[in-house]
């Protein structure tokens, strides 16, 4: 890496928080153990006085109660987020923002109600384009004051897999991953499902704020317009085998036989093939998927047999989709230092 982390980096960084990534272990992240990333202040919510407006280009307005949402029919859903940041500071040269390595990802059961029967209550007037999500954070990015905003396409939001979640692992949302309610949307990276949901606005135009505009983009060189940010690209990641040098994570193992294991996930397709390589990618080497037992939109176990010889050694895995996409070697860097999927590389020294 090129220049060092800066002091409002480290600010960011103690902040929010990736989840180890010895925690890939569990088939469903403890929440505790969930990356989390918050862009402004987490508010204060009176769950009591809090309602979810429902407004715009609709038929009837509709003002719902937590109480009003936990009486409607609810789903549960297995599904894996991840930052669109992850991996941002593997780049070179240096991109200033929240210094994620690997760790910015997480699995969990959310529990909520479709957000594609609530538009269908209020009724979607024709000549609808998107539906817009605010927050209740609000901060100052971009020199603009604002709340955290983001929309979707009307037919995105129709989609019945998205969620207005009030309830992860079982239990009501925490604070600080949107109490009392959250939209998660299945296959987006994180950016996408906004936190401590108060407004959703169907729009007959594009909304144009600052996280739709500027923020969330994939630009290649500074002053591009830029396209836009949307679903997570194929990844896979291992759990560090052996036990950690403190100061450095470098790892260490003993000789002999070794499993190497792991999750991988797309937001474009199903995960087709994981391979694993133990000489800084040269060979390769399929490792075994584990079945889809958390649904279609969670990550999928895989594993790996390793003969472990003395010496030292670089694993890789890399994962590759139904769609045709494939983990890069290398990463390909871009301004705001997004969608870096590049292959997990993972330094072992092998004892006899």
């Amino acid at each position: 890496m090129g220049q060092g982390v800066s002091h409002e980096e480290l600010q960011l960084a103690a902040r929010n928080h990736g989840m180890p990534l010895e925690a890939l272990r569990f088939d469903v992240t403890p929440v505790g153990l969930h990356y989390l990333l918050t862009h402004y202040d987490i508010p204060e919510v009176d769950a009591g006085s809090w309602r979810l407006e429902v407004d715009g280009l609709v038929e009837q307005s509709l003002s719902l109660s937590l109480d009003d949402l936990r009486a409607r029919p609810s789903v549960e859903t297995a599904v894996t987020l991840e930052c669109a940041g992850n991996g941002r500071a593997l780049l070179d040269p240096h991109v200033v923002s929240q210094p994620w390595l690997l760790e910015a990802v997480g699995t969990a059961r959310w529990q909520g109600v479709p957000l594609a029967s609530i538009l269908e209550e209020a009724g979607v007037r024709d000549g609808a384009a998107e539906v817009l999500f605010t927050g209740l954070d609000r901060g100052v990015e971009g020199g603009e004051e604002q709340s955290y905003a983001r929309s979707l396409s009307l037919e995105e939001a129709l989609r019945g897999e998205v969620l207005l979640a009030y309830a992860v692992n079982g239990s009501d949302l925490p604070p600080q991953h949107g109490f009392p309610l959250r939209l998660v949307v299945p296959g987006w990276y994180g950016m996408t499902s906004v936190k401590w949901l108060a407004r959703v606005t169907v729009l007959d135009t594009p909304f144009d704020g600052y996280q739709m505009q500027q923020a969330y983009r994939l630009r290649h060189e500074e002053g591009d317009e830029g396209e836009p940010l949307s679903r997570m690209q194929v990844r896979s990641l291992m759990v560090p085998p052996g036990i950690p040098e403190f100061l450095s994570r470098s790892r260490v193992v003993e000789a002999g036989a070794c499993v190497v294991r792991g999750r991988a996930w797309s937001g474009e397709a199903e995960v087709t093939q994981v391979e694993l390589s133990t000489d800084g990618g040269a060979t390769w080497a399929d490792a075994a998927l584990e079945d889809v037992s958390l649904g279609t939109w969670a990550w999928r176990g895989w594993s790996c047999s390793w003969r472990a010889t003395a010496g030292e050694h670089e694993l890789c895995c890399r994962a590759s989709d139904a769609a045709g996409n494939v983990q890069p070697l290398e990463p390909v860097w871009n301004v705001g230092g997004y969608a870096n999927n590049a292959v997990q590389r993972v330094p072992v020294t092998v004892t006899a």
